[in-house]
């Protein structure tokens, strides 16, 4: 397209030249024509002709040549018939001949019309048009090779924007929804571009859901198994090495034994389960705020009805104000379904408990005490991050995950109602920052709890357990 556009330009523009050129070879020859008629039209003597013809340049191959004066006329290219046209039209003629162009203008005298002719050779016609016509092609390779680069370049960008968006596309189809592309190119192939980024960022949002729904839902599903685990463990013992016992009571303890274990594993993959959807989610989505007393207040209600059924007195404090904290709500969840769920696990039925949130210090803290055994060895507990009896992680460690992803800790002492008291520290998103010694909080909560012991005790204290 580029040489065909330059093509039509220069041809034109070539030919042109070349019939200036031409033009003006044929006007110098009529300014020679000219001297020598106006030398006739003064004197038609041969030796003021030949002067006026002599006037008009030095090479006699040019030299106008004179028609019609009489006397031997020598040296004309002209043909009778072209010289007799001439005197008839009285006009100028202009006529090809062999090596040039011939001029002939008639100069009327008295009694008859003199011819006067002018050779101009074809090397004049055509001067400087070679050179003319090498500068025109030149100017054609030069604009034809810019115009080539220039398409190359735009279309540089239009295949290295196409080629980004395959690569980011083949790349989602394997699975990467990290990629985005940067929109350039045509308007067509950016406007493609910011669509890419829109549908992947999409895909990113609904794979997050998808996870946090399927987090949700073994969640949910976690707190039933909790219950049917408890009921289960209220079942007579599955000890079958000692004693002797009839066919039916050794399949019944059998049957007892298989749906404690079937329980346990299940409880262990629903909990690999949540802290693998967990952690993508968690990955995926950046962090995250809750308000930590709708969370209590919202998990109560469910532990509140199994507590109902085990005659556990509990009670809820501090939860009536907004307190947030930099955990998702499902996190947080989690990690209270978790501590409560191993007082329900670890502590007798009718034993009471309690749930407390407070802010200050710039941390959160949420204490969860009972009036069960206790933990003998708190720092071991810790260390240790589970229960020596079967817990699959759904305790301490989730706890401790927690409160470390929110740059808090986790701590355990006595509670004033004789019991254990897990205390949750989760750094506060709208507190000013400052240094704060968080187990300083900690060791207060727990000398207020201490205090209070003296106070009048709802319930009654027992004897200390391991876990």
């Amino acid at each position: 397209m580029c040489a065909l556009v330059a093509l039509a330009f220069l041809i034109p523009l070539g030919v042109s030249l070349r019939d200036d050129v031409r033009d003006e070879a044929l006007a110098d020859a009529a300014r020679r024509s000219a001297l020598v008629t106006g030398a006739l039209a003064v004197s038609t003597e041969p030796a003021a002709v030949r002067r006026a013809v002599e006037a008009t340049g030095d090479d006699p191959a040019t030299r106008p040549v004179v028609h019609g004066l009489g006397g031997d006329e020598t040296g004309g290219r002209a043909a009778e018939a072209d010289l007799q046209r001439a005197r008839t039209e009285k006009r100028s003629v202009v006529t090809d001949v062999s090596g040039g162009v011939l001029r002939l203008d008639p100069v009327v005298l008295d009694d008859r019309v003199a011819v006067v002719e002018v050779f101009v050779p074809e090397a004049d016609l055509d001067e400087g048009s070679g050179g003319t016509w090498l500068l025109l092609t030149a100017v054609a390779v030069a604009l034809i090779g810019a115009a080539v680069i220039v398409v190359d370049r735009v279309a540089a960008r239009a295949v290295d924007s196409t080629r980004g968006l395959v690569k980011a596309a083949l790349a989602v189809g394997d699975g990467d929804l990290g990629v985005r592309v940067e929109p350039s190119g045509p308007r067509e192939l950016a406007e493609a571009g910011y669509a890419f980024n829109r549908m992947a960022d999409r895909l990113v949002a609904s794979r997050t859901d998808e996870r946090e729904l399927v987090a949700d839902l073994s969640h949910r599903l976690r707190t039933p198994l909790t219950v049917l685990r408890l009921d289960a463990e209220g079942l007579d013992s599955d000890d079958t090495s000692v004693g002797s016992f009839t066919p039916a009571e050794l399949d019944r303890r059998r049957t007892i034994r298989r749906i404690r274990q079937a329980i346990v594993t299940l409880e262990g993959e629903i909990d690999v389960l949540i802290k693998t959807t967990r952690k993508a989610v968690a990955h995926e989505a950046g962090p995250a705020e809750c308000d930590v007393s709708e969370v209590v207040r919202d998990r109560m209600v469910f532990w509140a009805a199994l507590a109902g059924d085990q005659n556990r007195p509990h009670r809820v404090s501090g939860a009536q104000l907004r307190i947030p904290a930099p955990v998702p709500r499902a996190e947080l969840a989690a990690a209270l379904d978790a501590v409560i769920g191993n007082v329900f696990r670890y502590t007798p039925q009718g034993t009471a408990f309690e749930v407390a949130v407070s802010r200050r210090d710039g941390y959160v803290a949420i204490r969860i005490d009972d009036a069960g055994p206790g933990i003998a060895n708190p720092d071991r507990a810790l260390r240790r991050g589970a229960s020596d009896q079967g817990s699959t992680g759904l305790g301490l460690d989730i706890a401790k995950r927690v409160a470390l992803q929110a740059n808090g800790s986790v701590s355990i002492d006595r509670a004033r109602l004789g019991g254990a008291s897990v205390v949750m520290l989760l750094a506060d998103p709208e507190a000013t920052p400052r240094q704060v010694n968080r187990f300083g909080l900690v060791g207060r909560m727990a000398r207020e709890a201490r205090e209070q012991k003296t106070s009048k005790r709802r319930w009654p204290r027992q004897r200390p357990a391991d876990d």
